[in-house]
């Protein structure tokens, strides 16, 4: 069985990523899962924002825990990605929704809406200034759409193992990848992490790394990668079994495991 295709942010790497611009062409393009991070403002709203600050995706040195949802929604977070777009006569009226700032209530009614069953894999931040509190607000938010139980369309990644355990204890139904950014973190997690948890492996690590893929695969747990945008790196996958590829080029990875 070949593995499910998660769209990293969105189709970030031709559209802004974490833009609902970004989900609905990798949705388009037949993604079966989208990835988002999520972090909270400062009025409690979970918005789809890789980093801590908006530096880099929306042209302000401002934090995202230190802004309100209203704040964050005047902003633009797409134009540093087509920063010539403005120039081109002949595009389409484009609608601004597509590159504001996103909840992350939005992206799941996105998903719940659409005319089949998409996967939703969120990841929390950590270290963050409101620690524990993002992952009550994610299972809160997940209860609203009776997505807290077995069978949920979504799952919670953290590279944080504590952050994992708290929504284990909310909603013990609701699966969970084990972000895995150093290899030699793996002997020791393999130890502690739930029998049913998956492992999120880098494909950097992966690479560098042979034995361990190997490791988990003997495991007998499922392995999700992260970030998997090339030929080579997909057979990689495909070698390892794994069920899951993230990639910012989800139209290009079913492309690949179509032919």
């Amino acid at each position: 069985m070949r593995p499910q295709v998660v769209a990293h942010r969105g189709a970030s790497h031709d559209m802004a990523e974490h833009t609902l611009g970004a989900y609905l062409t990798a949705l388009d393009a037949g993604a079966e899962g989208l990835e988002c991070d999520v972090r909270l403002t400062a009025d409690g709203h979970l918005v789809c924002v890789h980093d801590r600050n908006l530096r880099r995706t929306a042209s302000t040195p401002k934090t995202v825990s230190t802004m309100e949802l209203a704040e964050l929604a005047e902003l633009d977070f797409a134009s540093w990605k087509h920063p010539w777009a403005d120039l081109d006569d002949e595009a389409p009226d484009h609608d601004e929704e597509l590159d504001t700032v996103l909840t992350l209530r939005k992206l799941l009614e996105t998903a719940a809406d659409y005319d089949r069953r998409v996967e939703i894999a969120i990841e929390t931040k950590h270290p963050t200034r409101y620690g524990g509190l993002v992952e009550k607000r994610v299972v809160e938010m997940l209860r609203d759409f009776g997505w807290d139980k077995l069978g949920s369309p979504a799952r919670v990644m953290s590279f944080s193992y504590t952050a994992l355990q708290r929504v284990e204890r909310m909603a013990p139904g609701v699966p969970l990848v084990m972000l895995l950014e150093r290899a030699q973190y793996w002997p020791m997690l393999r130890r502690v992490i739930g029998p049913d948890w998956i492992v999120g492996p880098g494909i950097d690590e992966l690479r560098e790394h042979p034995r361990l893929g190997r490791s988990i695969a003997r495991s007998g747990r499922d392995i999700h990668v992260w970030t998997v945008n090339t030929q080579e790196e997909l057979d990689l996958c495909l070698t390892l079994g794994v069920k899951a590829v993230i990639s910012d080029r989800p139209a290009y990875m079913l492309e690949l495991l179509a032919g």
